[in-house]
């Protein structure tokens, strides 16, 4: 009996060791994506601060020909857009955490509302990479307009990030049955079938903030994943042979 009651003793003493160990270790990585949040959202916001204040420094010390200024200022817009960006995704990711987030559903044009989205990037004098945009005509569906845009934003934004300069990102969309099929492909580095199965967790970024080149806070895909799952839809990340990412979006018409 003493034996009996000794192990059973045991038994609940390491499901306790065991279940602290787990939550010990969920809180230390969710600590350290956090860590790593702060030291990119500072990043993120004192890189294209710094830039505009250079090209603004730049205008105001120096008489420029024409089209030197548009250039610079076309810089600037860019970076102010990158600044806007970054504020609308936290805010966005803010709301869906707090459950707050609630979408406006209507009828709208897919077709037009990612050509519209597109062109919203396009400042005169910006180097922006090349897009290649394959879209069906007048396709519809009931959602959110808005956050069909930032769902297109986000995914645009990570397949720029991880493509070469002269790499050309690709958007498509038609409609197979009752689901639109959006398509985001680009050349780039790939992502491991490990890391597919963690994108779209908050902050998630590879590597960690002092050895990462790339921009990015690690809301973006977390973000695309929440606006699939309030339209009722599906997103696949699948390989781009030779190489580069396929994220491949499935979203009921109705």
């Amino acid at each position: 009996m003493v034996v009996g009651e000794g192990l059973v003793f045991l038994a609940i003493l390491l499901i306790g060791i065991y279940i602290t160990r787990r939550s010990f270790n969920k809180e230390f990585a969710l600590a350290r994506q956090q860590k790593n949040f702060l030291l990119s959202i500072t990043h993120e916001f004192k890189s294209p601060l710094a830039a505009v204040k250079l090209n603004l420094q730049t205008l105001q010390k120096r008489e420029l020909e024409k089209e030197q200024r548009t250039s610079i200022i076309a810089k600037a817009l860019n970076e102010t857009e990158r600044i806007h960006n970054l504020i609308e995704n936290a805010l966005l990711a803010a709301r869906i955490e707090s459950h707050s987030f609630q979408m406006h559903v209507e009828e709208f044009n897919v077709t037009d509302c990612i050509s519209s989205t597109i062109q919203s990037r396009i400042i005169p004098g910006a180097e922006l990479k090349n897009i290649e945009l394959d879209l069906e005509e007048n396709l519809y569906m009931k959602g959110d307009a808005l956050a069909i845009s930032s769902l297109i934003l986000n995914l645009l934004e990570n397949a720029e990030k991880y493509t070469h300069d002269k790499s050309s990102v690709s958007i498509s969309l038609k409609q197979v049955k009752k689901n639109l099929i959006i398509e985001v492909s680009d050349h780039g580095i790939g992502i491991s079938d490990l890391e597919k199965t963690k994108i779209f967790e908050k902050f998630y970024r590879v590597g960690n903030e002092d050895t990462r080149n790339t921009k990015g806070t690690g809301l973006g895909l977390f973000i695309v994943k929440h606006i699939v799952d309030f339209h009722h839809g599906s997103i696949e990340v699948l390989d781009n042979l030779p190489n580069g990412t396929i994220f491949k979006v499935i979203l009921p018409v109705e």
